[in-house]
């Protein structure tokens, strides 16, 4: 069945836009009626990044769960993560992020999770569905029956006392030097205090959000200012979250950019080494790059692929019983401490192998040579024109041309308006030119 709302990652789109505060009003109230089981006083907790959008949508979400009887506790600017872990810890029937995670702050998005804490089934997201286009008005609440909302105190304590319990009791940063970007997103204040209770010298930039500035210039996918940052203060790392912090890239010492791949190589050896590894294998989807699984295998680690999104990167995890998995983006999932990516705690890992090996980042981070791939992005208006004859023809044509000797992926965006098209190879000319060629079809139609 196809859906209407629901993407890849929730309900994403343009905000007052796609995400409009009615619509938010009609969420809270079909998934506040989904998630009101038993007689028990039920409550909702709802995070959000710091987009301006935030406050409509906060308000219009509190108006929804209220009028179908549940409660609401407001948490702030928190990291996604945080929301996922509080929903379980705080016994709540529904967790609600505010957030479109990476994009510019013009777009918005609503990110349900269930209270496991895990994002909601397919099933689920199309009962709320249905529900937002019907008739809930005798579906409505008593007026003694309606819900309350408050903000919650303390929230921030919460999740850096989680955070650090996922490391040795005895292990302390003392001694480095980290910069962190915090993308002046949902972790501008809970990230570089918990680094510094930690014991680490702590530089702090994207801290300074206005409504406006989230992800821009900044994060884990504009991460050059972190790159300089880093080589003009002599820093041992840094460490670029985005807008909601469920994803993380790495810079080295020198500036040079680490991303999800080799961040799964490094915490994947490290625990297999420690016999914390649930099975000889990780979960990643088809864009890692063949360098990742040529390495992991020499240690018996099997690499199994899905397609993309961290959702199925988690729902290949929990079927199968892998607690590690991830994506090159740096959506990493930990499971043994969390039910979503989480860029921070995947971070601390990092840290704790630094530490324990005490070698320079850039040695620990660098465990394999990946193959040359080349990732060109197209933004069309409507439609599937990946699915236009004259694309199929470029593909097919690219495919034979790489003649077994390199991949050749084309994929949409399942948070965006845009066609990724991507090629893996050991011959970076020949990946260029296809990718161009594909590319200029899906231009002509897009």
């Amino acid at each position: 069945m196809s859906r209407k709302y629901f993407g890849t990652d929730g309900i994403r789109g343009r905000a007052n836009g796609v995400i409009t505060a009615d619509l938010a009003l009609r969420v809270g109230q079909a998934a506040g009626l989904v998630f009101h089981r038993g007689d028990h006083r039920h409550r909702v907790v709802i995070g959000k990044d710091t987009r301006l959008s935030g406050y409509m949508i906060e308000n219009a979400l509190v108006a929804g769960f209220t009028s179908v009887g549940m409660d609401a506790l407001l948490l702030g600017p928190m990291p996604t993560p945080a929301v996922a872990m509080l929903t379980r810890s705080m016994r709540a029937d529904l967790g609600v992020m505010i957030s479109a995670s990476h994009n510019p702050y013009d777009d918005n998005g609503i990110k349900l999770f269930g209270p496991d804490g895990y994002k909601l089934s397919d099933d689920v997201e199309l009962e709320i569905e249905r529900l937002i286009d019907s008739d809930l008005s005798k579906k409505f609440a008593k007026s003694a029956a309606l819900g309350r909302a408050k903000r919650i105190e303390g929230v921030p304590e919460r999740y850096i006392e989680f955070a650090k319990r996922t490391l040795p009791r005895n292990l302390s940063l003392e001694g480095l030097r980290v910069v962190v970007d915090c993308a002046n997103g949902a972790a501008y204040r809970v990230i570089p205090e918990a680094l510094w209770e930690l014991g680490a010298e702590v530089i702090a930039i994207g801290v300074d959000p206005d409504g406006f500035n989230i992800n821009k210039d900044c994060g884990s996918t504009e991460p050059e200012g972190l790159r300089r940052k880093v080589r003009e203060l002599r820093a041992d790392i840094g460490i670029a979250l985005d807008g909601d912090a469920d994803r993380v890239v790495i810079v080295d010492e020198a500036g040079h950019l680490v991303d999800g791949d080799q961040l799964l190589a490094v915490i994947a050896e490290s625990w297999h080494k420690d016999g914390r590894l649930a099975k000889a294998g990780v979960v990643t989807t088809i864009m890692s790059n063949f360098g990742l699984e040529r390495h992991l295998d020499q240690f018996g680690i099997k690499v199994h692929r899905v397609q993309v999104g961290d959702r199925y990167v988690l729902e290949h995890m929990r079927e199968h019983g892998f607690n590690v998995g991830g994506e090159p983006s740096g959506h990493i999932i930990l499971s043994d401490y969390t039910t979503t990516g989480d860029g921070f705690i995947a971070a601390l890992q990092v840290l704790a192998v630094v530490k324990k090996l005490g070698q320079p980042v850039s040695e620990v981070c660098h465990r394999f040579d990946a193959l040359p791939q080349i990732t060109k992005n197209v933004r069309y208006r409507s439609g599937k024109p990946h699915e236009d004859a004259g694309v199929r023809s470029a593909i097919a044509s690219g495919e034979e041309r790489l003649n077994g000797h390199g991949r050749l992926i084309v994929r949409p965006s399942g948070t965006e308006p845009v066609i990724r098209v991507t090629a893996e190879g050991e011959n970076p000319e020949l990946l260029e030119d296809v990718v161009d060629s594909v590319v200029d079809a899906i231009s002509a139609v897009a």
